[in-house]
This record gives C-alpha cells, structure tokens and sequence, in this order.
C-alpha cells in the first residue's frame, strides 16, 4: 500500500541513524579503555604465558600449580588489605560500601577456592613466605595504596581484576577448542571456570567504573601516573606467572 511505501524508507532511515549514533557514540569507560590500550601489548603477552598455557592443555606439573596457589594466597590477603585501606579513602559510602565487599570477597570468596586446592595437598599458607615477584607486587601495591591519591590506589588494583578476567575467557576459549582431547586436572578446570565466570566479569565491570569516576574527576597529570600504576601492575602480573612457573626461591646467603 502507499502507507507501507512510505512507511519503510522512514523506517530504513531511522535505523540507519540509530546505527550511526551508536558508531559514533564514544566509549562508556574511555579512560580506563584507554588504560588497557595502552598496556594491550603486555596483557596480550601475558595471555600466551607459558604458565597458563600448560594449565589449559594440562601438562603444568602439580608442584608449580602448588607454588602458584600458595603464593596467590598470600598475595590476596594483602590485595584485601589495600581495598579495605581504599574503603577508608571512598568519596562516598556507596563506593565504601562497594569495596569493602571486594575485600571480602577477595578473602572469602576466592580463598574459599585456594583452601580446596590446600585441602586436597594438606597443605596451608602457615610457615610460607612470600617469594621475590610476590613480594615485589604486594610491596607495590601497598606503597601506591597508602602514600598516592584514592584514584592511584583504584587504578593500581584494577589489573588484578581485569587481567584475570581477560585470560580466564581466553583460557577457557582454548579448553572449548581442545575439547576431550587432553587430560587435564580438575583443579585447573576449576580455576578456569571462576576467572572466566559472569559473577568476576560483573566484578571487573563494577571496580572499573569506579576507576572511571576517579578518572573523571582527576586532571590530566593524575591520569598519566594512573596508567603508569595500571601499567606496572600489568607488568607484575605477568611476572607473578613468571615466578610460578620458575619456582622462584630467594637466594641462599647462608642466612636463616
């Protein structure tokens, strides 16, 4: 009919111009995108991490996994620590209220996993001490956290939010690739299944819109020494998985 003859070249032109806002609309989270931009070269090395690899086809040995958890735990007690220290630093209690829970969870939740695995080894944290790379981020953190901005302390643990995320989905992408074709332990499944779940993604989506605010709401000096911290942060990340694979002791100076 004419009705319809005229009402489809509207229509045609309404969904082109939504299509075309939508192209041109800037990025919801442009700072923090721009973070992951520019460190993109480090995550993608990271994600091809010899350590994590081995987990996805199953040939990492249970002793460098062991090292990993055990070290892994010692270095989420102290990443709680720095987003209990953040809660006391929140602009307001929404955002307080938001990072105290990621303390907990940081605590419960995803220890609540290390403890399984310690379980299965009998094995605890007791008597373990933190090794060079472990310490070295830990230390890190803790300085940003407690003598930089709100902003520094966010924009420093945001990789381990969403670094883990990102190589959870891509190790995950392999698994369904090699589907039954190699033996892997259950416990790496278990690990893949968490850091690649909905419940870190929803995580890493709400931690990163607080880093946002605080990139809003800085100038643009504070927000080139945020993206050095994201930077060195990325960097540890990837030398944590370096420290595992290697089983990184301390040198022996004859020392107790």
């Amino acid at each position: 009919s004419n009705l319809q003859s005229i009402c489809k070249p509207i229509q045609a032109v309404a969904i082109q111009a939504i299509c075309t806002t939508i192209a041109m609309a800037p990025s919801p989270s442009p700072h923090t995108q721009k973070f992951w931009d520019d460190a993109a070269p480090m995550i993608a090395t990271t994600e091809k991490h010899p350590f994590l690899l081995s987990m996805v086809d199953g040939t990492l040995p249970d002793e460098k996994f062991k090292y990993y958890m055990l070290q892994d735990a010692l270095y989420l007690e102290e990443f709680s620590d720095c987003l209990t220290r953040l809660s006391h630093a929140a602009a307001n209690e929404e955002d307080a209220t938001k990072l105290r829970y990621f303390a907990n969870y940081a605590k419960e939740a995803e220890l609540s996993l290390h403890g399984s695995f310690f379980d299965q080894w009998n094995t605890t944290t007791e008597g373990v001490t933190e090794m060079p790379n472990c310490l070295l981020y830990t230390s890190y953190m803790k300085r940003i956290v407690t003598t930089k901005s709100y902003g520094h302390g966010l924009a420093t643990l945001l990789p381990c939010f969403w670094v883990y995320l990102h190589v959870g989905k891509r190790m995950l992408k392999m698994r369904e690739e090699l589907g039954d074709s190699v033996n892997r332990s259950p416990k790496f499944d278990t690990w893949i299944d968490m850091y690649s779940s909905d419940d870190i993604e929803e995580k890493v989506t709400t931690y990163r819109a607080m880093v946002e605010a605080a990139c809003e709401a800085a100038d643009e000096a504070t927000r080139k020494e945020m993206q050095a911290c994201f930077n060195m942060c990325c960097k540890l990340e990837h030398m944590f998985w370096d420290q595992a694979l290697n089983l990184m002791k301390w040198p022996d100076l004859g020392d107790r």
